[in-house]
């Protein structure tokens, strides 16, 4: 069983950043490839990011292009997501999940998802709060 322990949550002033980590275990694949969604208040879940661990490819919402970083992490199976000039809309409860395949993750992260594939795990998320 996959399981993900996200990290890094806190309070900051609009414009300022955090640092979010993500760290896998339980993987029964090669490669476990790693994204990002949030959830604010009274809206539906969005993805963010994904990151493809064997080759580095990397996908954006349209949101967050620009101002939000996903990478891997030196520790195996940990990926971290570097957040700077944060606003108030990006208040939420952040969480990342894992697939051992790429496309699906994809698929999640654009909000493209309508087969009811369901990923391997999910963290349980943490709290990303940006005053204004």
């Amino acid at each position: 069983e996959v399981q993900l322990v996200e990290s890094g949550g806190g309070l900051v002033q609009a414009g300022g950043s955090l640092r979010l980590s993500c760290v896998a275990s339980g993987s029964p694949y090669d490669y476990l490839h790693i994204g990002w969604f949030r959830q604010a208040p009274g809206k539906e879940r969005e993805g963010i990011a994904c990151i493809n661990v064997e080759d580095g490819r990397i996908v954006y919402a349209e949101s967050v292009k620009g101002r939000f970083t996903i990478s891997k992490d030196n520790v195996k199976e940990s990926v971290s997501l570097q957040m700077d000039s944060l606003e108030p809309e990006d208040t939420g409860v952040y969480y990342c999940a894992a697939d051992g395949a790429w496309a699906p993750l994809v698929h999640h992260i654009l909000g493209e998802e309508n087969s009811g594939y369901q990923l391997d795990g999910w963290g349980r998320g943490t709290q990303v709060t940006v005053s204004s």
